[in-house]
């Protein structure tokens, strides 16, 4: 039967029909604004550029800007939720209508002390991950802090009392960086009030320090090549030993020699590292690591076993501590979730993967760790849980496995804390405790009196390590 249908009617149908394809065409754009799911951000995109913005409930600050065609191919849009990529992360965003206010020109004075105290305050309320598991009275801790500020409060004592938050809140990527003058100032205050007590002076090492000293004993036969971050070779009766020193400065950045011999490598690396847009940061230190590896396991494809030694390295990327141990596993696995607090409650679990390498080392691998092992170093020791053929020795890693949340204050300092939660497969997370070993050393958790207990006696340093290993391999 045909049905007659008013024409009015059909214009209704029409009019509807072409509004629903007009709307889908805008929620498909990665044009518009974007609220971040956990993280605090506001992402404004339009046809050829991006704005990032921190958010709290009582500022809104730019944080970060480029040109979107360097970014687009790290975003993805499904039902209104942008899903952005970066390694193994995925930060998600939803549509907002309308800039917030809160991101119009503000009037308040961006040096004002109360104000900058208040948004770092806010910032940690609502996005630190653990005042359960350290037992953190939040309210008191703040209210104590807050009590210490008045109308004569300085710069210098903002920081030292932002720095004592710090350290009651045992926030293992706190960190806050003021301007040079602030912090020298605020160290001489410190430094003065510690020469005032009597100490013993002992030696003092530096991580890349005692990372070279160690390698230097242990190797019998020293391969390394184009680079200073990592030692590798052979020891008695080929065995393989890998010094990993850190776990970024791998990028090749064609770092201009006068500016690394008058600022320092680190100093000028970090200079040009920070032009560079945060997919750009990953890609190049993964393609700096993975070609130094590809020399190594090279060098190393007929050794019996391999030590790999992360004891002195206190992290770097994630990605790249990924790349190093893909090397030994043969298939791609699940090694970790990861999770962000938001609101009362986490962010979707994001699974991690270890991808596999075309030729792993398949034999057995002794991963070597301390309490100075720590952030991405820990990640490493983490995802080794789920290798076979790798057993680790030493003593806990730091347990310092959230990323860090990097924020902007009012007055243009930097700082950072711990947003997220790692788990193994089983659920089970490990910030602050470490990831566990499989044959304990017992390594003094003092970073000074562990490095100087290694150097005073490399050789039993290196026996003790070696009858772990006959032990594990026995077993």
């Amino acid at each position: 039967m045909k049905i007659n249908v008013p024409i009015k009617l059909l214009l209704a149908i029409t009019i509807i029909l072409n509004s629903c394809v007009t709307s889908n065409k805008k929620n498909n754009s990665i044009e518009g604004i974007w609220k971040s799911i956990g993280y605090g951000k506001i992402l404004k995109i339009d046809a050829n550029s991006y704005e990032y913005y921190d958010i709290t409930t009582i500022s809104c600050l730019p944080a970060k800007e480029g040109k979107i065609s360097d970014v687009k191919n790290s975003m993805q849009i499904s039902n209104d939720t942008l899903t952005i990529t970066r390694g193994f992360s995925k930060y998600r965003y939803v549509r907002l209508s309308k800039f917030p206010d809160l991101c119009q020109q503000s009037t308040k004075d961006k040096n004002d002390i109360s104000y900058n105290f208040e948004v770092f305050a806010n910032t940690y309320k609502n996005h630190y991950a653990y005042f359960e598991l350290n037992k953190i009275d939040w309210d008191n801790l703040y209210k104590n802090s807050k009590d210490k500020i008045d109308s004569k409060t300085t710069e210098v004592e903002l920081y030292i009392i932002m720095q004592d938050m710090l350290k009651s809140l045992k926030d293992n990527h706190g960190s806050i960086e003021p301007t040079d003058e602030i912090y020298e100032l605020a160290e001489n205050q410190i430094q003065t009030e510690l020469d005032a007590q009597e100490t013993e002076e002992l030696k003092e090492y530096g991580d890349f320090e005692i990372a070279g000293i160690v390698a230097d004993y242990y190797l019998k036969e020293d391969l390394t090549k184009d680079t200073w971050l990592m030692q590798w070779g052979k020891m008695e009766n080929n065995v393989g030993y890998i010094q990993i020193k850190a776990m970024f400065l791998y990028a090749d950045l064609n770092l201009n020699d006068s500016f690394v011999k008058e600022n320092g490598f680190v100093s000028t690396y970090m200079d040009a590292f920070d032009n560079l847009n945060y997919e750009q940061q990953i890609a190049e230190e993964v393609a700096g690591i993975s070609k130094l590896m590809d020399s190594i396991m090279q060098d190393l494809k007929e050794t019996k076993h391999i030590i790999v030694d992360v004891r002195f390295n206190g992290g770097g990327q994630d990605v790249v501590a990924l790349e190093i141990l893909r090397r030994f596993n043969a298939d791609r696995k699940q090694i970790a979730v990861k999770k962000a607090k938001h609101n009362n409650g986490y962010t979707k679990k994001t699974p991690i993967y270890l991808e596999l390498a075309k030729n792993p080392y398949t034999k057995p691998v002794y991963l070597l760790t301390s309490q100075q092992s720590a952030s991405a170093t820990d990640m490493m020791a983490l995802s080794s849980m789920e290798l076979n053929n790798l057993k680790r020795i030493g003593s806990n890693t730091n347990g310092a496995i959230s990323d860090a949340l990097q924020k902007t204050l009012p007055n243009g300092w930097y700082f950072s804390l711990s947003n997220e939660i790692y788990t193994d497969n089983n659920d089970k997370f490990y910030e602050n405790i470490g990831v566990p070993v499989h044959y304990e050393l017992n390594y003094p958790n003092e970073r000074q009196t562990f490095f100087r207990s290694v150097a005073n006696d490399l050789e039993k340093d290196k026996k003790y390590i070696l009858n772990a290993i006959n032990e594990l391999q026995s077993e």
